[in-house]
């Protein structure tokens, strides 16, 4: 008999209502009376579970004490039927059972609510709580609309490297790539000659940024996009932070810092649209679960037009806030979490585009503006978070782009690609990057990064 899925049944059960159907899934609860038991089992497809009712004149003690272990994974048989206490709801009158997969009593998910801490402890088994199922469901289709979104704008998907010679940020945070042992590494006479005798011949790593690869993509096909993961090797233990993340970065040709803040707008609102029309039932529970008034913030947003506000502006209105902050506020400071949340929440009350911070706190490639003084830069700040994107403008000036780079003591010749595009037919272009978990922890209201991962990279920490 075919397998009929579990969100089928509870989405369209009046179709099924008096059909005998197979499903199968695992049981995440189950009670008994003295004549019933009440099994609820979950095989993936929904955030809700489908009740089977079993009827103890019909199925033996001796089947249930097998298939009603949490975590026992069942095939099941039997009719489908209206629910008797839940009004539109759909349940299974079941009475054919066959085991898939025992469950011992050690289960490490016996309790009904268990905290995220301990659930990092068991990242192979934690998929199978309500709050991962319905994570990695608005992660799916978080990262479909994504896609969705650029390929209406006409955006070309690129797949950048993943193992660059080049660091993007110029900050050195990257995972080294070599094929030589400790051994090896101690037989070289000289840094030099161990990076020749590596794989590639030179020092190799993890790609912090497609980024520069994506300038490369734009200047022939317009209008990119990439998305795939990223590495930083920072030592940052904050819930913000993951060693190993996924990333979106669009890379427009002839565009200037406000068209991309306009197609940086026009996406966050799509997706969060599109997540509010798609993943009810799972903001439904996000809502319950992590953060009240989630659905109607993520609303707002969507029918929010964006603030943008000038990096000196918004010193000045730091500075005047009636607000001890931990961090100082001064013109040449990079704006801290706080800062941050302080303008959108107490002074704007939504999103807002930061533009124009002062050069030395921003990346080398960033635009620099007239006044000498700042770069052509936004970041995006919304409530609850703090900064969701970078942005900018790009340099298109060969010149300048290479001094910016002099000034930060990085080696002109591991960018010479890079370099050369200011050199043939160059043009004003931007873009900027959103981590996907940070967006999904602003939609779910998640606090945690390691929270809205499969598994979690973060130092110190390769759990598997």
């Amino acid at each position: 008999m075919k397998n009929t899925n579990i969100c089928q049944i509870l989405k369209n059960g009046s179709a099924y209502v008096g059909k005998r159907v197979t499903v199968s899934g695992w049981v995440r609860t189950s009670r008994e009376s003295k004549t019933m038991a009440f099994i609820e089992l979950n095989d993936g497809t929904s955030l809700k579970h489908v009740q089977l009712v079993v009827d103890k004149s019909v199925v033996d003690e001796a089947t249930l004490e097998k298939v009603t272990p949490l975590g026992t994974a069942l095939e099941v048989e039997g009719v489908v039927v209206e629910s008797v206490v839940k009004k539109g709801g759909f349940e299974i009158n079941a009475d054919k059972f066959t085991v898939l997969g025992e469950c011992p009593p050690d289960y490490p998910l016996q309790k009904k609510y268990h905290t995220m801490e301990y659930l990092r402890t068991i990242p192979h088994l934690r998929v199978r709580t309500n709050t991962f199922n319905a994570m990695l469901r608005v992660r799916s289709k978080v990262s479909f609309a994504i896609h969705k979104f650029f390929q209406e704008q006409g955006f070309v998907y690129v797949h950048t490297p993943i193992i660059t010679g080049s660091d993007c940020e110029g900050a050195g945070e990257i995972f080294r790539v070599t094929t030589l042992s400790y051994e090896d590494a101690k037989k070289m006479p000289s840094e030099e000659e161990y990076y020749k005798a590596d794989f590639f011949g030179k020092r190799a790593g993890l790609t912090v940024s497609g980024q520069l690869e994506g300038e490369v993509a734009a200047m022939a096909m317009g209008k990119i996009y990439t998305f795939g993961p990223t590495f930083r090797a920072e030592n940052s233990n904050t819930p913000r932070h993951a060693a190993e993340f996924w990333q979106i970065e669009p890379e427009v040709a002839f565009a200037k810092l406000p068209d991309i803040i306009k197609i940086a707008e026009s996406m966050i609102k799509y997706i969060i649209r599109y997540t509010l029309d798609n993943c009810s039932d799972e903001i439904e529970f996000f809502e319950n679960a992590f953060e009240k008034g989630l659905k109607e913030k993520l609303e707002k947003v969507v029918n929010s037009d964006f603030a943008v506000l000038d990096y000196s502006d918004a010193i000045e209105i730091l500075k005047k806030a009636d607000v001890e902050f931990k961090f100082p506020v001064e013109w040449g400071l990079d704006l801290q979490t706080e800062h941050e949340r302080y303008i959108t929440e107490k002074v704007l009350g939504k999103p807002v585009f930061v533009t124009n911070y002062p050069k030395h706190i921003k990346a080398f490639y960033m635009k620099q503006n007239p006044d000498g003084k700042t770069v052509a830069a936004t970041d995006l700040l919304v409530p609850g978070i703090g900064e969701i994107i970078g942005c900018s403008e790009r340099e298109a000036d060969y010149d300048k782009l290479s001094q910016a780079m002099v000034e930060r003591g990085m080696n002109l010749d591991d960018y010479k690609g890079y370099l050369s595009l200011r050199r043939y037919g160059s043009v004003p272009h931007s873009g900027f990057g959103l981590g996907l978990e940070r967006i999904l922890m602003y939609i779910t209201g998640i606090s945690n990064i390691r929270d809205v991962e499969l598994y979690a990279r973060t130092a110190g920490d390769l759990m598997e």
